[in-house]
């Protein structure tokens, strides 16, 4: 597992998604999204990570992607196996499709 990893970064709907680079914890993903995290497989090798309790607490409207609204704050991560790693050149798509 890496110590570290970069993953794609949207922090509400009023900001761009930035690359920026994280602890590969836990905690850290949890901190990033404001709480508990639920993950959604958008590729093969990637996954978006967000509050999981991010409607029930009231969380605004981030961004639409491939169709799913998601509210609170987003990251975009690269999977390998059950581990996180960085996020991949195929999830380029995001820097586009969350920006609606």
């Amino acid at each position: 597992m890496k110590d570290r990893i970069s993953v794609w970064f949207k922090a509400d709907h009023d900001t761009r998604s930035v690359i920026i680079e994280i602890d590969n914890t836990l905690e850290a993903l949890q901190n990033l999204v404001g709480g508990y995290i639920e993950t959604l497989t958008v590729f093969e090798d990637a996954v978006l990570i967000f509050n999981e309790e991010g409607r029930l607490r009231g969380m605004p409207y981030n961004c639409t992607f491939c169709g799913v609204n998601l509210v609170g704050p987003v990251v975009l991560a690269g999977v390998d196996g059950d581990e996180f790693t960085d996020a991949p050149d195929s999830a380029l798509i995001f820097r586009g499709e969350a920006e609606e």
